[in-house]
């Protein structure tokens, strides 16, 4: 049984689909992965934030993009925040506005 794949909002689907050509192919790329072997990457793809939110690592020749995300009951995966990194670390920001969304996603 293949994995599915939801967007926290439509808005999160769009910017995903706006970023760069390269990080974009990266993302799908990656997506394809889980939706056949399921959420369970590793590094250099993805890496465990705790409290079960996921950070999916994607790398173009354009830069570097973060789609966070969590596994739901019933083989689904929730894409909650993506943004495209400018600096070495993860913005505290950036993640807590996932922090918000898994909160959100997993009391609902």
């Amino acid at each position: 049984m293949n994995w599915t794949v939801s967007y926290f909002n439509e808005r999160v689907q769009r910017e995903i689909t706006e970023w760069p050509v390269g990080i974009y192919a990266d993302y799908l790329r990656l997506l394809l992965l889980m939706e056949e072997h399921g959420a369970d990457l590793r590094l250099p793809h993805s890496r465990a934030m705790g409290d079960g939110l996921f950070e999916l690592r994607c790398k173009g020749a354009e830069g570097i993009g973060r789609a966070f995300y969590c596994t739901m009951v019933g083989r689904e995966i929730v894409i909650l925040h993506s943004f495209i990194k400018k600096t070495q670390e993860t913005p505290d920001r950036e993640l807590k506005t996932a922090r918000k969304r898994l909160k959100e996603v997993k009391h609902a």
